[in-house]
């Protein structure tokens, strides 16, 4: 079963009194009283990360990719948490001094404060961040309205093909291979915009698994389905000419996750306040698509207008 047939078969039933939870269904715990708000994110080595070569910039990405889930909630990260599991060759001193150095980086440009955690010993390697924030509203999930506009952030795919390039799936030169593996390692947060999310965004996620899967879990308790322009969908100037060069379908590459940008839908007469402050911030937000009635199937066109599909929607985490 995937995660989702996981959680509602064994772990809905026992969370429904709890109202923080959420119905298990968002990206966080959020107790609304006391104005807090919650993640929890497990990364394993050959799963999550290639592998564990480079300690200071695994623990960089999963740091990013954890708070990524408040930012995508309108909740500035304030604190976190982290556990390891390793042996003494992960944990060696040398790898040590590597995480703290990073984390000691993270925080200085986040603003955020170590708080505790946990060490076990295990022979695979392992990281749990634990991620919190205040704050006395969020984003939820599934507030979507119908003919809402779709937007993202940023640009999506580069983390992908950093990935491909790391697994040597992909062969380019060093200064493009060194572009794509840096935003992978790096995923671009939009900080900034958390605070102006309450300002236009009816319903938000980060991209984590994939625009689609992602795209859908937004939705997926409201009788509602989107209608995707291929064309519309942000991609950075490298990640264009490889898609050119090589003839790669576009939307395969940016439905494969790891973007950490934020996916929203906000109403036709919020484009003029979104067009601003993305101006105003620096921050590229893009309109793609558009919620349409659940009677409707979703689509995908392309520029010329064509229906299209998508050979995976996300990541989909078995078991």
């Amino acid at each position: 079963m995937h995660e989702f047939e996981l959680i509602n078969s064994y772990f809905s039933k026992i969370s429904k009194k709890n109202k923080a939870a959420l119905n298990l269904n968002d990206d966080v715990f959020f107790d609304k009283k006391k104005g807090l708000v919650i993640s929890i994110d497990t990364y394993i080595n050959g799963i999550h990360f290639v592998n564990f070569n480079s300690p200071s910039l695994v623990i960089k990405k999963i740091l990013r990719s954890s708070i990524s889930d408040l930012i995508c909630k309108g909740v500035i990260p304030k604190f976190y948490f982290v556990s390891g599991s390793g042996n003494s060759k992960t944990f060696s001193k040398k790898n040590l001094l590597q995480i703290s150095e990073s984390l000691k980086n993270e925080q200085l440009r986040y603003n955020l404060n170590l708080c505790g955690g946990d060490t076990t010993f295990s022979n695979k390697l392992s990281f749990t961040i634990t991620s919190l924030g205040y704050s006395k509203k969020i984003v939820y999930r599934n507030k979507a309205h119908i003919n809402d506009d779709i937007y993202v952030t940023g640009n999506l795919g580069d983390s992908f093909i950093g990935l491909q390039i790391l697994k040597r799936k992909i062969l380019v030169n060093k200064k493009i291979s060194r572009f794509f593996i840096n935003k992978y390692y790096h995923p671009q947060l939009q900080l900034k915009l958390t605070n102006h999310l309450f300002k236009f965004a009816n319903t938000s996620i980060d991209i984590s698994d994939g625009l689609i899967g992602d795209l859908e879990k937004m939705i997926n308790r409201q009788n509602f389905s989107f209608l995707l322009n291929e064309s519309k969908i942000p991609t950075s100037v490298n990640l264009s000419r490889l898609i050119y060069k090589n003839k790669l379908r576009k939307i395969n590459i940016v439905s494969n996750g790891d973007d950490y940008q934020i996916l929203f839908t906000a109403n036709s007469n919020k484009s003029r306040i979104i067009k601003k402050i993305s101006k105003n911030l620096g921050v590229k937000i893009t309109k793609i698509g558009k919620i349409i009635s659940g009677q409707k199937k979703s689509l995908i066109i392309d520029a010329k207008g064509k229906q299209i599909k998508a050979i995976n929607k996300a990541y989909t985490h078995q078991f």
